[in-house]
């Protein structure tokens, strides 16, 4: 399976992840269409950041005719890579100086071709920024991404502030440089064509950032809110300073999976996006991979119940398994063990999902008058993805349906065909042949309807 992963070790922001997606070879030429649409202007630039050569992005406004006309010049570095709602005072004075975690002062000597469009643009609200999205004429599949990234930043920030959607007003993730950011990422990602994105767990920093609300610890707010609806984890540092931003945590909620480690892959392309900050011991980067995973199994949350039992009669034994499984239970497992005083008994195991496991804890104790479940240290296994198909097996000229297991791993390869062994019973005892001869008839009609695809 072709996949992308990102290292999250210093988290990520917009342009971050659209650096780091021009580094594993997406098409720059694909982001004239989000230039032509906001009249921005994609600065790509190759920088180094404690000795790692990576790629800088920085989203300009062209010049208009009226941009001209104000002869403002920049006297600052554009090299702020985090945009969030609402986190930001941006105080307007004749001398247009800005005041958000760095300062823009203009001064009146000179005109510069574009300027930096940080925050840059009028104050919108979800519908007008999807609107916007709809209007660039995007494929249908890069339109599906970028409105619901938007969406997912949408809801954060109306549950945050305790507003509807429809009724946000996204201040500088309405800004031009945060569209151009999320639409040049979902156009990015489409032009990659992998089959699966994935992160490993995404570094917040720390310490504490002012927004017009007050100073919040970071994470702030609104990564918080994304996070919670994310399939990837969050951690704290390295470093005192914000990571992680929501356009950032917004866009990867979207497209990416998580793992707790960089996935077995055969590396075809590696590259790193630039963020702007500069630290003495880590380079502020977002790593990409692009390369095939190995197939693996699937990660399963679980819980795993035990008791032992020195006085149960095989009767209560063997009602365990139905009896159980009704209040929940995976799977049901009674060992012989040899208890106090050597006397027989048995070691009762059961798997459960972690919010079944109080309840099927409750209906062990009641079948089997046991003073105590354990629940053991257990907390996942990794099992098969795995699917049912009927197979068709004739028998002197009458055929019958048998229901087959499949077992794949996460590439989709087959490593399992298993037929159903009440079905298979059912046949053999109508027909009179045996019944491993059903069930090899059935796996082999599988096997061979799944070579002539």
């Amino acid at each position: 399976m072709q996949t992308l992963a990102f290292d999250g070790r210093m988290g990520a922001s917009g342009d971050m992840i659209v650096g780091a997606l021009l580094a594993v070879g997406a098409d720059r030429d694909l982001l004239t269409r989000v230039e032509h649409a906001l009249a921005v202007e994609y600065d790509v630039g190759a920088t180094t950041k404690n000795g790692i050569r990576s790629t800088r992005v920085v989203v300009g406004r062209t010049a208009t005719e009226h941009d001209a006309g104000d002869d403002h010049s920049h006297d600052h570095a554009p090299d702020h890579d985090h945009e969030h709602e609402h986190d930001h005072d941006h105080e307007h004075a004749n001398d247009h100086v800005h005041e958000h975690d760095h300062e823009h002062e203009h001064a009146n000597d000179h005109v510069h071709e574009h300027e930096h469009a940080e925050g840059g643009g009028p104050l919108r609200t979800y519908p007008e920024v999807t609107e916007i999205v709809e209007s660039m004429e995007l494929p249908s599949s890069v339109e599906a991404t970028a409105t619901a990234i938007f969406r997912r930043l949408g809801e954060a920030e109306a549950s945050v502030h305790g507003t509807s959607l429809e009724a946000t007003h996204f201040h500088e993730v309405g800004a031009d440089d945060a569209i151009a950011d999320i639409v040049g990422a979902a156009l990015l990602f489409d032009d990659l064509g992998v089959e699966r994105v994935v992160t490993t767990p995404l570094s917040t920093g720390g310490g504490e950032v002012s927004m017009s609300h007050g100073t919040y610890p970071v994470p702030t707010p609104a990564v918080a809110t994304i996070a919670e609806q994310a399939d990837w984890a969050l951690c704290g540092g390295p470093v005192d300073s914000e990571l992680l931003t929501p356009t950032g945590a917004a866009i990867l909620a979207e497209v990416a999976d998580g793992v707790e480690t960089l996935p077995t892959l055969d590396i075809e392309r590696s590259g790193y996006g630039a963020g702007s900050h500069e630290f003495l011991e880590h380079p502020n980067v977002l790593r990409a991979l692009v390369g095939r995973s190995r197939g693996r199994l699937i990660r399963d949350d679980i819980r795993v119940l035990e008791t032992n039992l020195d006085d149960a009669t095989p009767e209560l034994l063997g009602g365990l398994q139905e009896s159980l499984s009704d209040a929940g239970a995976r799977d049901v497992s009674i060992l012989p063990a040899t208890m106090k005083k050597s006397r027989p008994g048995h070691l009762v195991k059961v798997i459960t999902k972690p919010e079944d496991a109080e309840r099927v804890a409750r209906r062990l104790a009641e079948e089997t008058g046991t003073l105590g479940v354990r629940e053991t240290g257990v907390d996942h296994r990794f099992i098969a993805d795995r699917s049912f198909e009927t197979a068709t097996v004739e028998i002197e000229g009458t055929t019958y349906d048998v229901s087959v297991k499949i077992a794949r791993d996460s590439d989709g390869v087959v490593y399992d065909v298993s037929a159903e062994y009440d079905d298979a019973a059912a046949v053999a005892s109508e027909t009179g042949h045996p019944t491993r001869d059903v069930l090899r008839r059935a796996e082999d009609a599988i096997e061979t309807d799944r070579t002539a695809r």
